[in-house]
């Protein structure tokens, strides 16, 4: 490390006390009749290897993360209730040190708290609690809404996900608040400030409605969906407007011989094209997951993104954009997991990037220590050649003990 690590794990120590007395003090997620607190506290050491740009170079980091979550529901009447979901999270290490220094010496250079103290919502909920020399503290919502839902009418006002995709690893039909397949201590995924509507018109079709204003209103997204179902196969079309583009797009999933069948597509095109800009994009995916007599479970899912990814690649805060969700042109992912004894599972995920002659690898293998106490082991390597958008890279090594309550 490249300062004193006593100091360090007393810091982590203290942050760990801080998150502990978010903890219910019922055993139970029903505190009351009407009153559901659920939650997790997990700490996680994370060893980051890279090439990163200068003058940070390539080198070896150390980061150390702790994140409490509270889930509370609150049910005020039959028909309406209210929701707080929220993340309270501890950073520290050699990289919250390092963009520290260079911040205050490197006229433009970023603090490491720029990229975790961000709130894309149309109100900014974001709260850095503490900034220090080699540590943070942040806490952010990212559930926080009203929710009335009475007969064949859902009704949800606040910040909430808005969930339109049927893949289970690339979903282009996220337009409102797509998930990064890399980012491994985000389970929940991201929500969005949003009024969302939605009309049962039977046991399998429904109509939606949702509209996410924003604070410049060319970059607001509204958009309908109307799902339906014939003969074993579910089907959704989407059409509306994203941040100054119009789009339209279609989803599917059923079963292919034993095996589920899921794909997802979207259209983009801007409203007012400008020379130089992609002016259209079109991007699929479609997968294909079987689970075999051993109980092994595998999904394979083709991406294709007509626009050609990105350019550069930073997986530290990366942002991923439902009008442009991957990193290159073409996309072959396999995912694999097996339960390698009862409290054991084995996961094996690898992404195959043709056009940029690229591989991504991650294995994890996760413990059932005891009853809500889990730990996990998870990697994540990239390689690909100099000319490739991976060229500088970054691998990740990281464990981490959850506790469930």
């Amino acid at each position: 490390m490249k300062y004193d690590s006593i100091s360090l794990i007393r810091i982590f120590l203290l942050a760990t006390l801080f998150s502990l007395t978010g903890l219910p003090g019922s055993a139970h997620s029903q505190i009351s009749d009407d009153l559901y607190i659920r939650g997790y506290v997990q700490g996680m050491p994370v060893r980051i290897s890279a090439d990163l740009p200068e003058p940070l170079g390539e080198g070896t980091w150390m980061e150390y993360r702790l994140q409490n979550r509270l889930n509370i529901r609150w049910d005020a009447t039959s028909d309406f209730s209210f929701h707080w979901q929220m993340r309270t999270r501890f950073f520290a290490g050699d990289l919250v040190k390092e963009f520290r220094e260079y911040s205050e010496t490197i006229p433009g250079f970023p603090d490491y708290a720029e990229g975790i103290d961000t709130d894309d919502g149309l109100v900014n909920l974001s709260w850095l609690m503490f900034n220090k020399d080699n540590w943070l503290l942040h806490f952010i919502p990212d559930r926080l809404y009203g929710e009335w839902d009475s007969g064949d009418w859902n009704i949800r006002v606040g910040r909430q996900r808005v969930n339109w995709g049927v893949n289970m690893i690339t979903n282009p039909n996220d337009i409102f608040n797509i998930y990064s397949f890399y980012d491994f201590d985000y389970p929940e995924r991201p929500g969005t400030d949003a009024i969302r509507v939605q009309h049962f018109l039977g046991f399998s079709s429904r109509f939606e409605l949702a509209v996410s204003p924003s604070r410049d209103l060319e970059n607001s997204v509204a958009a309908a969906l109307y799902t339906f179902n014939t003969r074993g196969y579910d089907f959704q079309f989407i059409g509306g407007y994203y941040r100054e583009r119009l789009t339209t797009g279609a989803g599917w999933a059923g079963n292919l011989r034993g095996a589920g069948f899921k794909g997802e597509t979207m259209f983009y095109a801007d409203i007012d094209e400008q020379e130089g800009d992609r002016n259209t994009n079109f991007i699929v995916s479609a997968s294909v997951d079987y689970m075999f007599p051993c109980s092994l479970f595998m999904i394979t899912e083709l991406l294709y993104n007509q626009a050609g990814g990105r350019e550069q690649f930073q997986l530290i805060g990366e942002q991923l954009a439902p009008d442009n969700p991957s990193f290159s042109k073409y996309q072959l992912t396999t995912q694999l997991t097996y339960p390698i004894h009862m409290l054991v599972d084995g996961g094996l995920a690898a992404i195959y990037y043709p056009d940029e002659e690229a591989v991504f690898i991650s294995p994890s293998v996760t413990w059932s220590v005891i009853t809500d106490l889990d730990l996990r082991v998870l990697a994540q390597f990239f390689t690909g050649s100099d000319d490739s958008v991976f060229g500088s890279s970054i691998n990740i090594i990281t464990a981490s003990l959850k506790y469930n309550f």
